[in-house]
C-alpha cells in the first residue's frame, strides 16, 4: 500500500524558514522521481519542486531561488527547504511520486497523504 507521510509545517513571519519531510512507504522509492505539491485555500493543487533518481530537479517560478528539494534514498524521504517564505507560500504541502521530465507535475499515484500546512503571516 503507498504512503506518504508529510511533515515539518508550521507557521512562520514573512522571511523565515522551514523543512518539510515526506517519508514514502510501499514503493520502490529510488525508481520514481518524488514531488512536493501544494494547495492554498480555493486553488488547485500545484507542483513546487520535483527531483529525479538521478537529482535532476524542478521548481515552480514562484519558488526558484527560494526553495530546495532533496532526497535520501536509504530513509525514502524526500525534504523540502524552504527559506524566505512568503505570504503567498501559505497553503497544505503534499508529497507524491512525480511523473519527471515525461510529465512534471502529474502525480504517479492516486493517492496522497495528510499534508502539512505552512502557514506565513506577520
Amino acid at each position: 500500500q503507498v504512503q506518504f507521510v508529510e511533515s515539518g509545517g508550521g507557521s512562520v513571519q514573512p522571511g523565515g524558514s522551514l523543512r518539510l519531510s515526506c517519508a514514502a512507504s510501499g514503493i520502490i522509492f529510488n525508481r520514481y522521481a518524488m514531488g512536493w505539491y501544494r494547495q492554498a485555500p480555493g486553488k488547485q493543487r500545484e507542483l513546487v519542486a520535483a527531483i529525479t533518481r538521478g537529482r535532476t530537479t524542478n521548481y515552480a517560478d514562484s519558488v526558484k531561488g527560494r526553495f530546495t528539494i532533496s532526497r535520501d534514498n536509504v530513509k525514502s524521504t524526500v525534504y523540502l527547504q524552504m527559506n524566505e517564505l512568503k505570504p503567498e507560500d501559505t497553503a497544505v504541502y503534499y508529497c507524491n511520486a512525480d511523473r519527471g521530465p515525461t510529465g512534471w507535475g502529474t502525480a504517479a499515484f492516486s493517492s496522497w497523504g495528510q499534508g502539512t500546512q505552512v502557514t506565513v503571516s506577520s
